[in-house]
């Protein structure tokens, strides 16, 4: 006999299971319109890859995760996508989301399939790469991707497999039922868990209110090593560390997952969903959902397409509207109200309640609290609600996560037994999204201070770059002003240095003097002798030239140097180099000038 153990806490609410277990598991059908929402797990929300108006088979993929945590979503029949738009999904704020909506031909074509006869001969990996495809999230509440929970740490070896069977919140038997008429199947989802996992045990933990489950269970796991472990009823004995702690006696440490003590919970549904993606390569498009209260004549458990509306399907179990008070998704401990029955049904869906006004009724006014400590007495985490409840309430979130608030699985005992009707979880929970907030907008806050200081840091180097590159071609033009000031004096000092401006005067002079010369020609008629005619002084102007010639070479190679060195005074240089070059011309205009005068004054003299 599996040996069990007790947690601290814990209440025992009216179970309600009777009325939705007195008829099996019927097909709920194919609504008008299936509205699949993105986002139907913890992680990345899905992409659509398909488009409107295209026609899809049943469970062909229509959105998948390509970065990040997350699983694909499927067509859940064949059809028409008719729209993909922001519609009310599953979520306590009634918010709205992205999601595909599927037209139904009625048709329900299945696209094509590819079951997997022997899983042994496969590689672990491509088996946990199968169960993602199939889209397999936990189906126990919290949406987990399945594939990424049954690959733990290398440092962390699962040594037991649970499979949770408990199903402890009041009115839900979805499991029960499961576990009654698909022993087999969850069995064989639980084997194929155990081969990937290889723990040294495999447990499935089931309340004691469940005999027919139990024995059905039992049957299935004949000839094998797992066990059956048949636990006392008491809420929250489904919670995932309760039950790890009732079927090892070991204690999840705060803040950590089963992983960390070498355990690891799957779902009932979770294991049916694996088996049937192995062994008939269906992805996960329908589940198991109960539909009860006492507004409803015919409650039971149907097995829905994901993508149901809650409509469609409280209309199956004979709705009556008139009675109708108050609509919860989930249990009456940790469900939710709705606010409207257009949310679709997703893959953690697995209870809709239809409640009377006399069966749950509203609750009464918040009044003090009469610290009575029951809170305490009976939280299965072992915390202090009543002193979370007063940091909650003052907005002192610091204090309260100090006191381990996220501990707090939201179970609602400590709300159960509260006599002054606080909604103690209410109060959890606001400060839980307050801290989450806090903490996003101080990661947003974090990230935006790195760019700004990698940008700062950025502009400071890109200036210091800038100076030292200034600095670079101030001492290269230091260095080419220099040594044009050495080349300058060694010209003087070999007596190459000639006054630019008595060259020009000179040249003027001597064009002056051409001038009066031809005009006294002019003047005379008949000259007696010719006057001697005074010659232009060609060494000179060829020296001139030589100089101005001298000068521009040394311009243009200073010019040269700054433009490779991208100095600051290129454009200096080159107007420099174009008023030298200028000189050079006109040098070389006044020695041919002069060249030609001289000729001139040969020709008459050689005449006369």
């Amino acid at each position: 006999m599996t040996q069990l153990w007790d947690f601290s806490g814990g209440v025992h609410p009216s179970e309600n299971k009777h009325q939705s277990t007195g008829r099996p598991i019927r097909r709920a059908g194919i609504p008008e319109r299936l509205v699949l929402p993105l986002q139907q797990h913890i992680g990345e929300p899905a992409e659509v890859i398909v488009e409107v108006g295209e026609r899809v088979l049943k469970g062909q993929k229509i959105a998948d995760v390509t970065t990040g945590m997350g699983v694909p979503v499927h067509a859940s029949t064949s059809g028409v996508i008719e729209a993909i738009e922001l519609r009310p999904v599953p979520h306590p704020s009634g918010m709205s989301d992205w999601c595909v909506v599927l037209k139904p031909d009625g048709e329900d074509q299945w696209c094509q399939l590819e079951p997997i006869g022997d899983y042994h001969k496969l590689d672990r990996e491509a088996v946990l790469d199968l169960i993602r495809e199939a889209g397999i999230a936990g189906m126990g509440g919290a949406g987990f991707p399945t594939d990424i929970k049954l690959r733990p740490p290398r440092d962390r070896k699962v040594e037991t497999l649970i499979l949770n069977g408990a199903e402890c919140e009041p009115y839900i038997t979805a499991d029960d039922m499961t576990m009654r008429e698909h022993a087999a199947e969850v069995v064989n989802g639980l084997k194929v868990m155990a081969w990937i996992l290889r723990p040294s045990r495999c447990v499935v933990g089931i309340e004691d209110n469940k005999p027919e489950a139990i024995a059905a269970m039992r049957k299935a796991v004949q000839g094998t090593q797992i066990e059956i472990a048949v636990i006392p009823t008491k809420y929250p004995s489904g919670g995932e560390k309760q039950l790890v702690q009732i079927l090892t006696g070991l204690e999840v440490p705060s803040g950590g997952i089963p992983a960390d003590i070498g355990v690891m919970c799957q779902n009932v549904g979770t294991a049916m969903a694996v088996s049937r993606a192995v062994f008939e390569g269906k992805p996960l498009i329908s589940r198991i959902v109960t539909v009860t209260g006492k507004a409803v004549r015919e409650p039971g458990n149907f097995e829905i397409l994901v993508g149901t509306p809650a409509s469609y399907l409280l209309e199956s179990g004979g709705l009556q509207k008139s009675q109708l008070n108050r609509l919860v998704l989930g249990g009456p401990m940790m469900g939710y109200t709705l606010t409207t029955d257009t949310i679709p049904l997703v893959k953690t869906s697995n209870c809709i309640i239809a409640a009377t006004a006399d069966e749950l009724p509203a609750p009464p006014p918040e009044q003090p609290c009469i610290r009575c400590s029951q809170c305490a007495e009976a939280c299965p985490m072992e915390l202090l609600p009543q002193q979370l409840f007063w940091y909650s309430k003052a907005s002192e979130f610091e204090k309260a996560e100090h006191l381990n608030l996220f501990d707090c699985i939201e179970c609602g005992a400590c709300s159960y037994v509260c006599p002054s009707s606080i909604p103690l979880v209410q109060y959890y929970r606001y400060a839980k999204d307050e801290i989450r907030k806090q903490r996003a907008e101080q990661l947003k806050s974090d990230h935006a201070r790195e760019r700004f200081e990698a940008r700062q840091a950025r502009l400071e180097r890109e200036q210091q770059e800038k100076e030292l590159r200034r600095k670079e071609r101030a001492k290269a033009a230091a260095e080419a002003q220099a040594q044009k000031q050495t080349e300058a004096e060694q010209s003087v000092a070999q007596g190459e240095a000639t006054d630019e401006r008595a060259a020009k005067a000179a040249l003027v002079q001597q064009a002056l003097e051409r001038k009066k010369a031809k005009a006294a020609q002019t003047a005379e008629p008949a000259p007696a002798a010719a006057p001697a005619v005074e010659q232009p002084d060609i060494e000179t102007l060829e020296k001139q030239l030589m100089q101005a010639e001298t000068k521009l070479s040394t311009m243009q190679g200073m010019l040269e140097e700054a433009r490779a060195q991208q100095a600051d005074n290129v454009e200096k240089l080159e107007r420099a180099v174009a008023k030298n070059h200028d000189r050079v011309e006109r040098a070389r205009e006044a020695l041919a000038e002069a060249r030609g005068q001289m000729a001139d004054n040969t020709s008459d003299a050689s005449s006369e």
